[in-house]
Formats: C-alpha cells, sequence, structure tokens
C-alpha cells in the first residue's frame, strides 16, 4: 500500500512533522507532501456559475497528482484555534474545484477507495481542544468518501516538546506498525 502524508504545518520540523515521522519512519512508499512548500491559491467559489470553475495556474494540481496514486492519506496538522492550520485547510477546500475538474474526472471515486487519518499536535490541553478538528475531518472523510480510520493526538508547543509527550510517541510506534502490518510489508 501506497502511503501519503500531507503536512500542514508552517514551520519546519515542526512537533507536528516529528510525530508523523515517528509513524512512518519504517514504512516503505511514503510520499511526503508538504504543503507549504507549494504555491496554490485559496479557491474562487464557481460552483453555481454557467462555466464552472476557471482553471487556476499554480502548483495544486501537482498535490494532487501524487495524492490520487496513493491507497492511505495522512493528513498532519498542528492543532490552530481549535482547527487546521490554512494552509491544510485552503488544501481542502480546493477539493471543490477538483470534484468538478475534467482533469479529474474520478477523483470521488478514486478518493472512496483510500483510508485515511489524522495527526494533530497542540499545546494546552489537545485531547480536548483538538476534538472540533478531528470531528472537522471526520465530516470531511465522510463527504469526499475517505474511509475515515483514526486520528492521533500528540501535546506540544514549542519545538522538540513532542518528544515530551511519552503516549503519543508510543501510539505513533503502534499505528506505523498496524499500517506496516495491513500493508503487508515484511521486515
Amino acid at each position: 500500500m501506497k502511503i501519503g502524508v500531507i503536512y500542514g504545518s508552517t514551520r519546519y520540523q515542526g512537533n507536528t512533522e516529528w510525530l508523523t515521522e515517528e509513524v512512518i519512519k519504517n514504512l516503505p512508499a511514503v510520499t511526503k507532501i508538504d504543503l507549504k512548500k507549494y504555491q496554490f491559491n485559496d479557491i474562487t467559489d464557481q460552483r453555481h456559475e454557467r462555466n464552472g470553475f476557471t482553471p487556476v495556474e499554480d502548483e495544486y494540481d501537482q498535490i494532487i497528482d501524487q495524492i490520487v496514486n496513493c491507497d492511505i492519506l495522512i493528513f498532519a496538522t498542528p492543532i490552530y484555534w481549535f482547527g487546521m492550520t490554512s494552509v491544510m485547510k485552503r488544501f481542502i477546500d480546493r477539493w471543490s474545484q477538483t470534484v468538478r475538474d475534467e482533469n479529474y474526472p474520478n477523483f470521488n471515486q478514486q478518493m472512496n477507495l483510500k483510508q485515511a487519518y489524522i495527526i494533530a499536535v497542540g499545546g494546552d490541553n489537545p485531547m480536548v481542544k483538538g476534538m472540533p478538528l478531528i470531528q472537522q475531518f471526520a465530516y470531511i472523510c465522510d463527504f469526499i468518501g475517505l474511509d475515515y480510520k483514526g486520528y492521533l493526538i500528540g501535546e506540544g508547543n514549542k519545538p522538540l516538546d513532542i518528544l515530551k509527550d511519552k503516549t503519543a510517541i508510543k501510539e505513533a510506534h503502534t499505528l506505523g506498525e498496524r499500517l506496516k502490518k495491513e500493508g503487508g510489508v515484511q521486515e
């Protein structure tokens, strides 16, 4: 199984990335997509216009081209104001255009074949304050047809704080082993 990790942090080597790397460190065939390294625009909602969406010249399609080939998607985002980062939200908002894009005529059907996990890290009681984010992702997965498999939340505010969250690190290893087993990866 091919795994795609979509990093939504605005910080390089932040806590969310550290925790996610613990999950995938022993997995083959991982495609890493760091959204902050791509230039893509906000969506202009043209769903109800006669000619639909106007094509956008940016790097968004490069991201979509990578995720359509993955079997499992891991969305990794810090918890910002009880939700996902703006770069992650902008990426998901653009799906409204992709489901109507003639270049991706089977986007919904392709998403229906994928599993999804959420990894989120936040400071100050993230197991409570991260729940709105987790619920939002569950709804997003349901709407687009992704098979939502679960989440992992860690606690960390300052750089490298996640390394103190031994429970999250242990759960990351467990998730990595489960993905390894489900993907039929042999040692």
